[in-house]
C-alpha cells in the first residue's frame, strides 16, 4: 500500500527573492502576487500542491526585514512565527547576489528552528549565458555556509528548473498523513481574499516609489448576476495621504482606469466569468502606524 504524505512547510526568505514567483510556478495557479517592489506579501498565503502520493500546503510567508512601522512588525512576526508551525523550511535566496546581512538575519533564526531547512537558491536563468562558474559557485558555498542546510538545491521559479527535485526532496520530509483539502484547490483563501491582492498588484506594477506600501485594498461587496454570467466587485483602495489619493488617481481618473482594466483582467481569470470592478480611493492617515487601522485592513498584531 502507498504511503501518503502530507504537511506544511514555510517558505521564507529576504524580499524580492522570488518566493511568489516559486510558488505560484509551484501549484500552476496565480495564488500570491508578484511585483518588483520589496515586501509585496503581507500575510500569510497557503499555497496547497497535491500529487497521488502527497499533499503540500506551502506557507507563503512576508519577506523578512527591519520593520519600518507597525505593519512591517507585523509582516516579520507573521514570517517568524511560521517556523514553529511547518515539517520543512524553504529558504529562498537570490542567485544573482552574495549573501548580505538580511540573509544572515534570516538564516541565525533559522539554526533555531527544529524543521530541517532546505537553501533554495533562485534565479539561477541569470547565470546562463555567463562565463563565470567559480564566481557562481562562489554564491552557492557562502550561502550554504550560513547554516546547516539538510539540501541545496538550484531552481529557477521563472523557467520552471529544478522544482521537480524540490518538491521530491520537500515530500521525503513529510510524515504520513492526511489529505488537509480537496485535489483542486490550490489555496485556502477566500476569493475576496485574492481579489483584493491582485488589485493591490496591479497599484504596485504602476504607482512610483512612495505609493506601493502605503496602499490596503479592501473587497466590499461582491454580487454574481447569475442571468448575464457577470460578476459585480466592489473595493475600495486606502492610502494614507491625500496627495497619495490623487496619484491613485491619477489625471481625470486615468490611474484609477489602468488599474481597474488590469485588475478586472486577473479577476476574470480567477473566477471564470466576467466582472464589473469598481473601484474607490479613500485616505486613512497613517494606518500602518495604527493598530486599530491594521486591524480594520485584516492585519492583526499578536498583543
Amino acid at each position: 500500500m502507498t504511503v501518503f504524505r502530507s504537511g506544511f512547510v514555510a517558505v521564507v526568505g529576504r524580499p524580492n527573492v522570488g518566493k511568489s514567483t516559486l510558488l505560484n510556478r509551484l501549484v500552476g495557479q496565480k495564488v500570491a502576487i508578484v511585483s518588483d517592489k520589496p515586501q509585496t506579501t503581507r500575510n500569510r498565503i497557503h499555497c496547497i500542491l497535491t500529487r497521488p502520493d502527497a499533499q503540500i500546503v506551502f506557507l507563503d510567508t512576508p519577506g523578512i526585514h527591519k520593520p519600518l512601522h507597525r505593519l512591517g512588525e507585523y509582516m516579520v512576526q507573521t514570517a517568524l512565527r511560521t517556523l514553529n508551525e511547518v515539517e520543512a523550511v524553504l529558504f529562498v535566496v537570490d542567485a544573482a547576489y552574495p549573501p548580505g546581512k538580511g540573509d544572515e538575519f534570516i538564516a541565525a533564526h533559522l539554526r533555531e528552528a527544529d524543521a530541517p531547512v532546505i537553501l533554495v537558491v533562485n534565479k539561477i536563468d541569470l547565470w546562463e549565458g555567463r562565463q563565470e562558474d567559480k564566481h557562481q559557485a562562489d554564491i552557492v558555498t557562502a550561502y550554504a555556509a550560513l547554516g546547516d542546510f539538510s539540501n541545496v538545491i538550484l531552481v529557477s521559479a521563472l523557467a520552471g528548473q529544478g522544482l521537480s527535485e524540490l518538491v521530491d526532496q520537500v515530500v521525503e520530509f513529510l510524515p504520513e498523513g492526511p489529505k488537509y483539502y480537496p485535489d483542486d484547490w490550490v489555496t485556502d483563501h477566500p476569493e475576496q481574499f485574492i481579489m483584493a491582492e491582485l488589485i493591490r498588484e496591479q497599484i504596485l506594477h504602476l504607482t512610483r516609489e512612495e505609493i506601493p506600501h502605503a496602499i490596503a485594498v479592501v473587497i466590499d461587496q461582491v454580487q454574481v448576476r447569475d442571468e448575464r454570467d457577470l460578476v459585480d466587485v466592489w473595493a475600495t483602495i486606502y492610502v494614507e495621504r491625500s496627495s497619495q489619493k490623487g496619484i491613485v488617481i491619477g489625471r481625470k481618473g486615468s490611474m484609477l482606469k489602468q488599474v481597474g482594466q488590469l485588475a478586472r483582467e486577473e479577476i476574470e481569470a480567477l473566477l471564470g466569468s466576467q466582472v464589473n470592478l469598481q473601484l474607490w480611493v479613500k485616505v486613512k492617515d497613517d494606518w500602518r502606524e495604527k493598530a486599530g487601522s491594521l486591524s480594520d485592513l485584516g492585519y492583526t498584531l499578536d498583543s
